[in-house]
Protein backbone atom coordinates (compact mmCIF):
# COMPACT_ATOMS: atom_id res chain seq x y z
CA UNK A 1 0.00 0.00 0.00
CA UNK A 2 2.72 2.58 0.97
CA UNK A 3 4.36 2.19 -2.67
CA UNK A 4 1.17 2.41 -4.49
CA UNK A 5 -0.33 5.70 -1.97
CA UNK A 6 3.29 7.12 -3.09
CA UNK A 7 3.00 7.20 -6.57
CA UNK A 8 -1.06 7.89 -6.65
CA UNK A 9 -0.03 10.89 -4.15
CA UNK A 10 2.62 12.57 -5.82
CA UNK A 11 1.13 12.29 -9.47
CA UNK A 12 -1.79 13.93 -7.72
CA UNK A 13 0.32 16.67 -6.34
CA UNK A 14 1.64 17.19 -10.16
CA UNK A 15 -1.49 18.05 -11.37
CA UNK A 16 -3.48 14.78 -11.71
CA UNK A 17 -7.08 15.54 -11.80
CA UNK A 18 -8.81 12.55 -13.09
CA UNK A 19 -7.41 8.77 -12.47
CA UNK A 20 -9.26 5.89 -14.21
CA UNK A 21 -9.65 2.41 -13.17
CA UNK A 22 -10.65 -1.21 -14.01
CA UNK A 23 -11.06 -3.39 -10.92
CA UNK A 24 -8.40 -6.51 -10.58
CA UNK A 25 -7.02 -8.62 -7.78
CA UNK A 26 -3.20 -7.64 -8.92
CA UNK A 27 -4.29 -3.45 -8.63
CA UNK A 28 -6.04 -3.72 -5.63
CA UNK A 29 -3.60 -1.41 -3.88
CA UNK A 30 -3.75 1.28 -6.19
CA UNK A 31 -8.04 0.85 -6.18
CA UNK A 32 -8.38 1.31 -2.52
CA UNK A 33 -5.66 4.51 -2.54
CA UNK A 34 -7.32 6.38 -5.71
CA UNK A 35 -10.71 5.56 -3.67
CA UNK A 36 -8.99 7.40 -0.60
CA UNK A 37 -7.97 10.68 -3.14
CA UNK A 38 -11.75 11.01 -4.51
CA UNK A 39 -13.14 10.74 -0.98
CA UNK A 40 -10.49 13.42 0.24
CA UNK A 41 -11.96 15.35 -3.20
CA UNK A 42 -8.27 15.72 -4.55
CA UNK A 43 -8.86 14.02 -7.80
CA UNK A 44 -11.87 12.21 -9.63
CA UNK A 45 -12.00 8.44 -10.42
CA UNK A 46 -14.39 6.92 -13.23
CA UNK A 47 -14.50 2.82 -12.60
CA UNK A 48 -14.70 1.07 -15.84
CA UNK A 49 -15.31 -2.83 -15.82
CA UNK A 50 -13.44 -3.05 -19.29
CA UNK A 51 -10.57 -2.33 -19.71
CA UNK A 52 -10.04 -1.09 -22.96
CA UNK A 53 -12.98 1.16 -22.31
CA UNK A 54 -10.97 2.38 -19.24
CA UNK A 55 -8.06 3.65 -21.79
CA UNK A 56 -10.35 5.55 -24.27
CA UNK A 57 -12.31 6.87 -21.29
CA UNK A 58 -8.90 8.27 -20.04
CA UNK A 59 -7.60 9.33 -23.70
CA UNK A 60 -11.01 11.22 -23.88
CA UNK A 61 -10.26 13.31 -20.19
CA UNK A 62 -6.65 13.77 -21.46
CA UNK A 63 -7.56 14.72 -24.66
CA UNK A 64 -10.07 17.51 -23.60
CA UNK A 65 -8.14 18.75 -20.45
CA UNK A 66 -4.79 18.11 -21.67
CA UNK A 67 -3.38 16.99 -18.34
CA UNK A 68 -2.28 13.13 -17.82
CA UNK A 69 -4.44 11.21 -16.66
CA UNK A 70 -3.52 7.82 -15.21
CA UNK A 71 -5.30 4.77 -15.93
CA UNK A 72 -5.00 1.77 -13.49
CA UNK A 73 -5.80 -2.08 -14.67
CA UNK A 74 -4.47 -5.90 -13.29
CA UNK A 75 -1.94 -7.80 -15.10
CA UNK A 76 -2.77 -10.51 -17.51
CA UNK A 77 -4.83 -9.81 -20.64
CA UNK A 78 -6.25 -6.47 -18.75
CA UNK A 79 -2.72 -4.74 -19.97
CA UNK A 80 -3.23 -5.54 -23.48
CA UNK A 81 -6.87 -4.57 -23.46
CA UNK A 82 -4.77 -0.36 -23.33
CA UNK A 83 -3.24 -0.82 -26.41
CA UNK A 84 -5.88 0.19 -28.71
CA UNK A 85 -5.82 3.81 -26.37
CA UNK A 86 -1.96 3.83 -26.10
CA UNK A 87 -1.70 3.56 -29.92
CA UNK A 88 -4.03 6.28 -30.51
CA UNK A 89 -2.55 8.59 -27.85
CA UNK A 90 0.95 8.17 -29.36
CA UNK A 91 -0.33 9.07 -32.78
CA UNK A 92 -2.13 11.97 -31.61
CA UNK A 93 -0.15 13.10 -29.00
CA UNK A 94 -2.87 12.99 -25.78
CA UNK A 95 -1.00 12.89 -22.44
CA UNK A 96 -1.48 8.88 -20.72
CA UNK A 97 -0.13 7.56 -17.84
CA UNK A 98 -0.71 3.67 -17.72
CA UNK A 99 -0.29 2.29 -14.50
CA UNK A 100 -0.26 -1.94 -15.18
CA UNK A 101 -0.10 -3.91 -11.85
CA UNK A 102 1.91 -7.48 -12.20
CA UNK A 103 3.19 -10.29 -11.19
CA UNK A 104 6.89 -10.54 -9.29
CA UNK A 105 10.06 -11.53 -11.53
CA UNK A 106 9.87 -14.53 -9.93
CA UNK A 107 6.56 -15.62 -11.21
CA UNK A 108 6.74 -14.74 -15.00
CA UNK A 109 7.50 -17.34 -17.30
CA UNK A 110 6.18 -19.92 -14.70
CA UNK A 111 2.96 -20.15 -15.81
CA UNK A 112 1.25 -18.17 -13.29
CA UNK A 113 -2.07 -17.24 -13.75
CA UNK A 114 -2.64 -13.83 -15.54
CA UNK A 115 0.68 -13.98 -16.57
CA UNK A 116 2.51 -12.55 -19.41
CA UNK A 117 5.56 -10.47 -19.94
CA UNK A 118 4.15 -7.30 -19.39
CA UNK A 119 7.69 -4.73 -19.57
CA UNK A 120 7.42 -3.06 -23.18
CA UNK A 121 4.70 -4.34 -24.14
CA UNK A 122 3.60 -0.85 -25.77
CA UNK A 123 6.74 -0.75 -27.47
CA UNK A 124 7.75 2.10 -29.32
CA UNK A 125 4.38 3.68 -28.69
CA UNK A 126 5.62 5.04 -25.09
CA UNK A 127 7.44 8.16 -24.11
CA UNK A 128 8.53 6.51 -20.95
CA UNK A 129 8.59 2.35 -19.74
CA UNK A 130 9.65 1.19 -16.71
CA UNK A 131 9.03 -2.13 -15.05
CA UNK A 132 9.29 -0.81 -11.49
CA UNK A 133 11.10 -2.77 -8.65
CA UNK A 134 9.11 -4.69 -6.32
CA UNK A 135 8.11 -2.63 -2.84
CA UNK A 136 8.83 -4.25 0.49
CA UNK A 137 9.18 -1.64 2.84
CA UNK A 138 6.47 -0.32 5.34
CA UNK A 139 6.89 3.61 5.77
CA UNK A 140 4.84 4.55 8.58
CA UNK A 141 6.49 8.38 8.70
CA UNK A 142 6.47 8.41 4.41
CA UNK A 143 10.15 9.36 4.46
CA UNK A 144 11.70 6.21 3.11
CA UNK A 145 14.03 5.16 0.41
CA UNK A 146 11.05 3.12 -1.24
CA UNK A 147 8.54 6.32 -1.32
CA UNK A 148 11.13 8.81 -2.43
CA UNK A 149 11.86 5.96 -5.39
CA UNK A 150 7.87 5.69 -6.53
CA UNK A 151 7.39 9.90 -5.72
CA UNK A 152 10.33 9.96 -8.32
CA UNK A 153 8.92 7.05 -10.57
CA UNK A 154 5.42 9.40 -10.78
CA UNK A 155 7.39 12.70 -11.08
CA UNK A 156 9.06 10.57 -14.26
CA UNK A 157 5.95 9.44 -16.10
CA UNK A 158 4.11 12.71 -15.33
CA UNK A 159 7.11 14.80 -17.56
CA UNK A 160 7.23 12.56 -19.68
CA UNK A 161 3.44 12.17 -20.62
CA UNK A 162 3.04 15.91 -20.45
CA UNK A 163 5.73 16.23 -23.22
CA UNK A 164 8.50 17.53 -21.38
CA UNK A 165 10.82 14.95 -22.53
CA UNK A 166 10.57 14.48 -26.19
CA UNK A 167 8.38 17.90 -26.99
CA UNK A 168 5.23 15.30 -27.87
CA UNK A 169 2.86 14.29 -25.67
CA UNK A 170 1.91 11.05 -25.23
CA UNK A 171 1.72 7.55 -23.38
CA UNK A 172 4.07 6.67 -20.95
CA UNK A 173 4.41 2.96 -18.76
CA UNK A 174 4.90 2.32 -15.62
CA UNK A 175 4.68 -1.41 -14.75
CA UNK A 176 3.97 -2.25 -11.09
CA UNK A 177 5.11 -5.80 -10.05
CA UNK A 178 3.83 -6.56 -6.41
CA UNK A 179 4.11 -10.02 -4.16
CA UNK A 180 1.68 -10.72 -1.46
CA UNK A 181 0.14 -9.42 0.50
CA UNK A 182 -1.69 -7.13 -2.05
CA UNK A 183 -3.36 -4.82 -0.10
CA UNK A 184 -3.17 -3.14 3.84
CA UNK A 185 -4.24 -0.20 5.67
CA UNK A 186 -3.23 2.93 4.37
CA UNK A 187 -0.08 4.76 5.82
CA UNK A 188 -0.94 7.60 8.24
CA UNK A 189 0.58 10.32 5.92
CA UNK A 190 -1.66 9.80 3.12
CA UNK A 191 -4.50 11.37 4.44
CA UNK A 192 -2.88 14.83 4.85
CA UNK A 193 -4.03 16.62 1.85
CA UNK A 194 -1.24 18.04 -0.67
CA UNK A 195 -1.77 21.35 -2.36
CA UNK A 196 -0.85 21.15 -6.44
CA UNK A 197 2.91 21.66 -6.85
CA UNK A 198 3.40 25.47 -7.65
CA UNK A 199 6.17 23.93 -10.44
CA UNK A 200 3.86 21.64 -11.98
CA UNK A 201 4.26 21.62 -15.51
CA UNK A 202 1.29 23.36 -17.14
CA UNK A 203 -1.88 21.63 -19.49
CA UNK A 204 0.10 19.87 -22.75
CA UNK A 205 -0.96 22.72 -25.56
CA UNK A 206 -3.90 22.31 -27.68
CA UNK A 207 -2.64 20.46 -31.04
CA UNK A 208 -1.11 22.63 -33.43
CA UNK A 209 0.31 20.56 -36.29
CA UNK A 210 2.04 17.81 -37.67
CA UNK A 211 5.85 17.00 -37.32
CA UNK A 212 6.93 14.43 -40.14
CA UNK A 213 9.68 12.12 -39.86
CA UNK A 214 9.66 8.34 -40.75
CA UNK A 215 9.52 5.67 -38.33
CA UNK A 216 9.18 4.87 -34.91
CA UNK A 217 9.11 6.12 -31.30
CA UNK A 218 9.62 9.49 -29.87
CA UNK A 219 12.22 10.41 -27.76
CA UNK A 220 15.17 12.67 -27.00
CA UNK A 221 16.48 12.77 -30.64
CA UNK A 222 13.56 14.29 -31.52
CA UNK A 223 13.73 17.16 -30.72
CA UNK A 224 17.24 17.92 -31.94
CA UNK A 225 16.34 19.21 -35.41
CA UNK A 226 13.73 21.65 -34.29
CA UNK A 227 14.84 25.49 -34.02
CA UNK A 228 13.33 26.45 -30.40
CA UNK A 229 13.97 29.88 -30.94
CA UNK A 230 12.69 31.53 -33.77
CA UNK A 231 9.69 30.89 -35.38
CA UNK A 232 10.09 29.58 -39.33
CA UNK A 233 9.65 32.85 -41.52
CA UNK A 234 7.42 32.00 -44.75
CA UNK A 235 8.46 34.19 -47.45
CA UNK A 236 5.35 35.55 -49.82
CA UNK A 237 6.77 34.25 -52.78
CA UNK A 238 5.59 30.78 -53.68
CA UNK A 239 1.81 29.49 -54.68
CA UNK A 240 1.14 28.49 -51.05
CA UNK A 241 -2.32 26.17 -49.95
CA UNK A 242 -2.53 25.72 -45.79
CA UNK A 243 -4.04 22.40 -44.93
CA UNK A 244 -4.79 21.62 -41.62
CA UNK A 245 -5.83 18.11 -40.26
CA UNK A 246 -7.08 16.52 -37.41
CA UNK A 247 -6.19 18.44 -34.63
CA UNK A 248 -4.72 21.16 -35.97
CA UNK A 249 -6.19 23.95 -34.40
CA UNK A 250 -7.01 27.54 -34.61
CA UNK A 251 -3.33 28.52 -35.62
CA UNK A 252 -3.83 26.92 -39.43
CA UNK A 253 -6.57 29.59 -39.64
CA UNK A 254 -4.14 32.64 -38.31
CA UNK A 255 -1.61 31.74 -40.63
CA UNK A 256 -4.07 31.27 -43.78
CA UNK A 257 -5.37 35.22 -42.95
CA UNK A 258 -1.92 36.62 -42.33
CA UNK A 259 -0.49 35.32 -45.20
CA UNK A 260 -3.77 35.52 -47.69
CA UNK A 261 -3.25 31.83 -48.51
CA UNK A 262 -6.49 29.59 -49.64
CA UNK A 263 -7.01 27.33 -46.51
CA UNK A 264 -7.85 23.60 -46.42
CA UNK A 265 -9.23 22.29 -43.49
CA UNK A 266 -10.83 18.98 -42.50
CA UNK A 267 -14.09 19.23 -40.72
CA UNK A 268 -11.87 17.25 -37.34
CA UNK A 269 -8.81 20.55 -37.45
CA UNK A 270 -10.86 22.73 -35.66
CA UNK A 271 -9.37 25.53 -37.47
CA UNK A 272 -13.13 25.09 -40.27
CA UNK A 273 -13.62 28.70 -40.35
CA UNK A 274 -12.58 32.37 -41.74
CA UNK A 275 -13.03 34.15 -44.73
CA UNK A 276 -9.70 32.12 -46.75
CA UNK A 277 -11.73 28.97 -46.16
CA UNK A 278 -11.85 26.67 -49.14
CA UNK A 279 -15.47 24.94 -49.54
CA UNK A 280 -15.62 21.60 -52.00
CA UNK A 281 -11.73 21.29 -51.74
CA UNK A 282 -11.30 17.68 -53.20
CA UNK A 283 -12.80 19.08 -56.56
CA UNK A 284 -9.99 21.74 -56.25
CA UNK A 285 -7.25 19.75 -55.42
CA UNK A 286 -7.45 17.52 -58.39
CA UNK A 287 -8.30 20.83 -60.91
CA UNK A 288 -4.62 21.15 -62.49
CA UNK A 289 -4.66 24.95 -62.43
CA UNK A 290 -6.01 25.43 -58.66
CA UNK A 291 -4.15 22.03 -56.72
CA UNK A 292 -2.16 21.55 -59.58
CA UNK A 293 -0.29 24.61 -59.67
CA UNK A 294 0.12 24.36 -55.60
CA UNK A 295 4.39 24.83 -55.13
CA UNK A 296 3.92 24.65 -50.86
CA UNK A 297 2.16 23.47 -48.98
CA UNK A 298 1.95 24.30 -44.91
CA UNK A 299 0.60 21.62 -42.93
CA UNK A 300 -0.88 21.97 -39.47
CA UNK A 301 -2.40 19.15 -37.53
CA UNK A 302 -2.59 15.38 -39.34
CA UNK A 303 -4.73 15.06 -42.24
CA UNK A 304 -6.35 11.93 -43.15
CA UNK A 305 -9.96 12.13 -44.74
CA UNK A 306 -9.12 12.64 -48.14
CA UNK A 307 -6.94 10.93 -51.07
CA UNK A 308 -6.45 14.18 -52.81
CA UNK A 309 -4.77 16.12 -49.64
CA UNK A 310 -2.50 12.70 -49.08
CA UNK A 311 -1.76 12.84 -53.28
CA UNK A 312 -0.70 16.78 -53.02
CA UNK A 313 1.36 15.90 -50.05
CA UNK A 314 3.38 12.96 -51.39
CA UNK A 315 4.17 15.04 -54.55
CA UNK A 316 8.30 14.98 -54.25
CA UNK A 317 8.66 18.37 -55.85
CA UNK A 318 6.22 20.06 -53.63
CA UNK A 319 7.53 22.20 -50.64
CA UNK A 320 6.23 21.04 -47.64
CA UNK A 321 6.61 22.86 -44.45
CA UNK A 322 4.80 21.06 -41.10
CA UNK A 323 4.44 22.74 -38.22
CA UNK A 324 5.01 20.84 -35.19
CA UNK A 325 2.08 19.34 -33.15
CA UNK A 326 1.39 16.31 -31.24
CA UNK A 327 2.02 12.81 -32.21
CA UNK A 328 4.60 11.30 -34.59
CA UNK A 329 6.07 12.80 -37.28
CA UNK A 330 5.98 11.77 -40.64
CA UNK A 331 7.85 12.17 -43.87
CA UNK A 332 4.80 12.25 -46.84
CA UNK A 333 7.41 13.14 -49.63
CA UNK A 334 10.49 12.38 -48.64
CA UNK A 335 12.05 16.28 -47.91
CA UNK A 336 9.53 17.67 -45.76
CA UNK A 337 10.85 20.24 -42.99
CA UNK A 338 9.55 20.27 -39.71
CA UNK A 339 9.41 23.76 -37.60
CA UNK A 340 8.67 23.90 -34.49
CA UNK A 341 6.67 26.99 -35.36
CA UNK A 342 5.81 30.21 -38.36
CA UNK A 343 5.74 33.38 -39.08
CA UNK A 344 4.57 35.35 -42.21
CA UNK A 345 6.73 37.70 -43.57
CA UNK A 346 5.51 41.28 -44.22
CA UNK A 347 4.38 41.67 -48.09
CA UNK A 348 1.78 42.13 -50.18
CA UNK A 349 -0.57 39.26 -50.74
CA UNK A 350 -0.90 37.49 -54.19
CA UNK A 351 -4.33 38.47 -54.25
CA UNK A 352 -4.70 36.52 -58.20
CA UNK A 353 -3.93 33.42 -56.22
CA UNK A 354 -6.33 33.61 -53.30
CA UNK A 355 -9.01 34.91 -56.25
CA UNK A 356 -8.56 32.15 -57.61
CA UNK A 357 -9.28 29.76 -55.13
CA UNK A 358 -11.84 32.05 -53.38
CA UNK A 359 -14.18 32.05 -56.89
CA UNK A 360 -13.88 28.66 -57.26
CA UNK A 361 -14.95 28.07 -53.48
CA UNK A 362 -17.52 30.05 -53.68
CA UNK A 363 -19.11 27.36 -56.75
CA UNK A 364 -18.31 24.43 -54.44
CA UNK A 365 -20.38 25.32 -51.85
CA UNK A 366 -23.41 23.69 -50.41
CA UNK A 367 -26.44 25.34 -49.47
CA UNK A 368 -27.80 23.36 -46.80
CA UNK A 369 -30.86 25.05 -45.68
CA UNK A 370 -34.27 24.46 -45.49
CA UNK A 371 -36.31 26.05 -49.24
CA UNK A 372 -38.02 29.59 -47.65
CA UNK A 373 -41.73 28.82 -47.51
CA UNK A 374 -43.59 30.01 -50.53
CA UNK A 375 -45.07 32.72 -48.61
CA UNK A 376 -47.81 34.23 -51.49
CA UNK A 377 -49.29 30.70 -51.97
CA UNK A 378 -49.51 30.15 -48.27
CA UNK A 379 -51.81 33.44 -48.27
CA UNK A 380 -53.05 33.12 -51.83
CA UNK A 381 -57.09 33.38 -52.30
CA UNK A 382 -56.96 30.10 -54.78
CA UNK A 383 -57.48 27.32 -52.76
CA UNK A 384 -55.87 24.80 -54.82
CA UNK A 385 -52.59 27.70 -54.85
CA UNK A 386 -53.03 27.31 -50.94
CA UNK A 387 -52.93 23.77 -51.01
CA UNK A 388 -49.95 23.14 -53.31
CA UNK A 389 -47.98 25.48 -51.20
CA UNK A 390 -49.44 23.81 -47.98
CA UNK A 391 -48.72 20.61 -49.09
CA UNK A 392 -45.08 21.38 -50.19
CA UNK A 393 -44.37 22.66 -46.49
CA UNK A 394 -45.83 19.04 -45.19
CA UNK A 395 -43.36 17.36 -47.85
CA UNK A 396 -40.49 19.42 -46.42
CA UNK A 397 -41.39 19.04 -43.02
CA UNK A 398 -41.88 15.47 -43.47
CA UNK A 399 -38.81 14.08 -45.66
CA UNK A 400 -37.02 11.72 -44.34
CA UNK A 401 -32.98 12.51 -43.45
CA UNK A 402 -30.18 11.61 -44.95
CA UNK A 403 -26.17 11.45 -44.61
CA UNK A 404 -25.77 15.06 -45.53
CA UNK A 405 -29.23 16.22 -43.49
CA UNK A 406 -27.77 14.70 -40.27
CA UNK A 407 -24.53 16.07 -40.64
CA UNK A 408 -26.02 19.52 -41.16
CA UNK A 409 -28.55 19.34 -38.00
CA UNK A 410 -25.37 18.80 -35.29
CA UNK A 411 -23.01 21.19 -37.12
CA UNK A 412 -25.72 23.86 -36.80
CA UNK A 413 -26.54 22.53 -33.19
CA UNK A 414 -23.54 22.90 -31.98
CA UNK A 415 -21.73 25.97 -30.63
CA UNK A 416 -18.28 26.73 -28.46
CA UNK A 417 -19.50 26.00 -25.16
CA UNK A 418 -20.52 22.57 -27.13
CA UNK A 419 -17.96 19.37 -28.31
CA UNK A 420 -18.66 17.78 -30.90
CA UNK A 421 -16.59 14.24 -31.72
CA UNK A 422 -16.69 12.09 -34.92
CA UNK A 423 -16.06 8.41 -34.74
CA UNK A 424 -14.03 7.05 -37.68
CA UNK A 425 -17.24 5.93 -40.10
CA UNK A 426 -18.64 6.78 -43.38
CA UNK A 427 -20.70 10.21 -41.57
CA UNK A 428 -17.35 11.87 -41.13
CA UNK A 429 -16.61 12.08 -44.84
CA UNK A 430 -19.91 13.36 -45.56
CA UNK A 431 -19.31 16.42 -43.07
CA UNK A 432 -16.03 16.88 -44.37
CA UNK A 433 -17.48 17.10 -48.32
CA UNK A 434 -20.52 19.27 -47.79
CA UNK A 435 -20.54 21.61 -44.25
CA UNK A 436 -19.62 25.35 -44.15
CA UNK A 437 -17.65 26.98 -41.74
CA UNK A 438 -17.47 27.26 -38.20
CA UNK A 439 -15.42 28.02 -35.12
CA UNK A 440 -16.63 24.90 -33.10
CA UNK A 441 -14.29 22.61 -30.59
CA UNK A 442 -14.05 19.53 -32.74
CA UNK A 443 -12.53 15.86 -31.65
CA UNK A 444 -11.68 13.21 -33.24
CA UNK A 445 -9.02 9.98 -33.17
CA UNK A 446 -7.66 10.16 -36.45
CA UNK A 447 -4.14 9.54 -35.25
CA UNK A 448 -4.58 5.54 -35.86
CA UNK A 449 -8.39 6.31 -37.17
CA UNK A 450 -10.14 3.33 -35.86
CA UNK A 451 -13.39 2.94 -35.04
CA UNK A 452 -12.80 1.31 -31.40
CA UNK A 453 -13.34 3.58 -28.30
CA UNK A 454 -15.46 6.01 -29.92
CA UNK A 455 -18.05 6.42 -26.84
CA UNK A 456 -15.83 5.95 -24.51
CA UNK A 457 -13.59 9.15 -25.94
CA UNK A 458 -16.41 10.93 -26.11
CA UNK A 459 -17.58 10.33 -22.88
CA UNK A 460 -14.05 11.37 -21.11
CA UNK A 461 -14.29 14.57 -23.00
CA UNK A 462 -17.75 14.84 -21.33
CA UNK A 463 -16.67 14.31 -18.52
CA UNK A 464 -13.65 16.92 -18.68
CA UNK A 465 -15.48 19.56 -20.57
CA UNK A 466 -18.00 19.42 -17.62
CA UNK A 467 -15.88 19.63 -14.85
CA UNK A 468 -16.61 22.65 -11.81
CA UNK A 469 -19.80 23.16 -13.38
CA UNK A 470 -19.11 24.30 -17.22
CA UNK A 471 -21.99 24.42 -19.28
CA UNK A 472 -22.47 22.83 -22.91
CA UNK A 473 -23.12 19.04 -24.40
CA UNK A 474 -21.15 17.15 -25.86
CA UNK A 475 -22.46 15.43 -28.93
CA UNK A 476 -20.51 12.23 -30.82
CA UNK A 477 -21.44 11.31 -34.08
CA UNK A 478 -20.96 7.34 -35.54
CA UNK A 479 -22.17 4.69 -37.47
CA UNK A 480 -23.68 1.35 -36.35
CA UNK A 481 -20.70 -0.59 -36.18
CA UNK A 482 -19.08 1.88 -34.87
CA UNK A 483 -21.57 2.06 -31.60
CA UNK A 484 -21.73 -1.91 -31.60
CA UNK A 485 -17.56 -2.35 -31.17
CA UNK A 486 -17.55 -0.17 -28.40
CA UNK A 487 -21.18 -0.88 -26.93
CA UNK A 488 -19.17 -1.46 -23.55
CA UNK A 489 -18.72 2.19 -23.27
CA UNK A 490 -22.41 2.53 -22.50
CA UNK A 491 -22.21 1.14 -18.96
CA UNK A 492 -22.05 4.03 -16.32
CA UNK A 493 -21.20 2.99 -12.41
CA UNK A 494 -24.30 4.25 -10.82
CA UNK A 495 -22.81 6.27 -8.60
CA UNK A 496 -20.86 8.59 -10.75
CA UNK A 497 -22.17 12.04 -12.46
CA UNK A 498 -23.84 11.45 -15.95
CA UNK A 499 -22.58 13.55 -18.44
CA UNK A 500 -24.62 15.31 -20.99
CA UNK A 501 -23.86 13.17 -23.81
CA UNK A 502 -25.98 12.81 -26.72
CA UNK A 503 -24.58 9.66 -29.33
CA UNK A 504 -26.15 10.00 -32.52
CA UNK A 505 -25.91 6.75 -34.55
CA UNK A 506 -26.27 7.09 -38.18
CA UNK A 507 -28.09 3.55 -38.48
CA UNK A 508 -27.52 1.99 -42.15
CA UNK A 509 -27.82 -1.56 -41.41
CA UNK A 510 -23.31 -2.38 -41.55
CA UNK A 511 -20.01 -0.83 -42.66
CA UNK A 512 -21.69 1.14 -45.90
CA UNK A 513 -17.99 2.90 -46.38
CA UNK A 514 -16.88 -0.54 -48.01
CA UNK A 515 -19.61 0.45 -50.56
CA UNK A 516 -17.44 3.32 -51.82
CA UNK A 517 -14.10 1.32 -51.49
CA UNK A 518 -12.27 -0.72 -54.61
CA UNK A 519 -12.83 -3.89 -53.35
CA UNK A 520 -16.94 -2.87 -54.34
CA UNK A 521 -16.36 -3.39 -58.04
CA UNK A 522 -14.76 -6.76 -57.50
CA UNK A 523 -16.54 -8.41 -54.95
CA UNK A 524 -19.60 -10.57 -55.22
CA UNK A 525 -22.40 -8.65 -53.18
CA UNK A 526 -22.71 -12.01 -51.50
CA UNK A 527 -19.14 -11.84 -50.17
CA UNK A 528 -18.82 -8.03 -49.84
CA UNK A 529 -22.28 -8.08 -47.34
CA UNK A 530 -20.38 -11.32 -45.62
CA UNK A 531 -17.13 -10.05 -45.04
CA UNK A 532 -17.18 -6.44 -45.36
CA UNK A 533 -21.03 -4.80 -44.77
CA UNK A 534 -21.42 -7.29 -42.19
CA UNK A 535 -25.04 -6.77 -41.95
CA UNK A 536 -26.49 -6.06 -38.61
CA UNK A 537 -29.99 -5.89 -37.05
CA UNK A 538 -29.90 -4.68 -33.34
CA UNK A 539 -32.46 -3.36 -31.83
CA UNK A 540 -30.69 -0.05 -30.11
CA UNK A 541 -33.23 0.58 -27.84
CA UNK A 542 -33.22 -2.41 -26.48
CA UNK A 543 -29.55 -1.03 -25.65
CA UNK A 544 -30.46 1.95 -24.50
CA UNK A 545 -32.68 0.57 -21.70
CA UNK A 546 -30.34 -2.33 -20.63
CA UNK A 547 -27.93 0.73 -20.05
CA UNK A 548 -30.06 3.10 -18.85
CA UNK A 549 -29.71 5.62 -21.26
CA UNK A 550 -32.63 7.74 -22.76
CA UNK A 551 -33.45 6.62 -26.57
CA UNK A 552 -35.10 8.61 -29.26
CA UNK A 553 -35.64 7.92 -33.15
CA UNK A 554 -35.94 10.91 -35.10
CA UNK A 555 -36.85 10.21 -38.90
CA UNK A 556 -37.20 14.00 -39.87
CA UNK A 557 -35.19 16.89 -39.92
CA UNK A 558 -37.62 18.58 -37.59
CA UNK A 559 -38.01 16.34 -34.70
CA UNK A 560 -33.85 16.15 -34.85
CA UNK A 561 -33.23 19.70 -34.87
CA UNK A 562 -35.77 19.57 -32.00
CA UNK A 563 -33.52 17.15 -29.78
CA UNK A 564 -30.51 18.39 -30.58
CA UNK A 565 -32.26 21.91 -29.23
CA UNK A 566 -33.89 21.35 -26.10
CA UNK A 567 -32.33 20.94 -22.92
CA UNK A 568 -30.93 17.66 -21.54
CA UNK A 569 -29.77 16.45 -18.33
CA UNK A 570 -27.94 13.31 -18.74
CA UNK A 571 -27.28 10.42 -21.68
CA UNK A 572 -29.21 10.24 -24.78
CA UNK A 573 -28.84 7.50 -27.38
CA UNK A 574 -30.42 8.76 -30.51
CA UNK A 575 -30.71 6.30 -33.75
CA UNK A 576 -30.82 8.04 -37.29
CA UNK A 577 -32.11 5.13 -39.80
CA UNK A 578 -30.74 5.80 -42.77
CA UNK A 579 -30.10 3.74 -46.48
CA UNK A 580 -27.91 2.01 -47.61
Amino acid sequence: MDAASALLDELVHLGVRDIVLSPGSRSQALALAATALERAGRVSLHVRIDERVAGFTALGLARESRLPVPVVCTSGTAVANLLPAALEAHHAGVPLILLTADRPPELRGVGANQTTRQPGLFGPSTRFALDAPVPEDIDDAGDSTQTATFRAIAADAFAAASGSVSLTAGPAHVNLPVREPLAGSLPAWFSTAREPAEDAPPPVEAASGALYQGGGGIGLAESSDLDQAMPYALARGPRTLVIAGADAGVGAEQVAHDGGWPLVAEIVSGARFGRNLVHGYRALLRDESLGGAVERAIVFGRPTLSREIAALLSDPELDVIAVRGPGERLNLNGHTEPVESVRVDPGETDREWLGAWMRASQAQEVDLGAPAPDLAGLSASDPAARRKAVDAELAAVRAPLDRTTLVDALWRATWPHDRLVFGSSRLVRVADGVLGGKKVPVHSNRGVAGIDGTIATATGIALASQADGHSGVTRVLLGDLALLHDVGALLLPPSEREPRLQVVVGNDGGGTIFDGLEVAQVASPEDMDRVLFTPQAVRLEHLALAYGWEYHRPTTRSALDQLLTSPIGGRQLIEVPLER
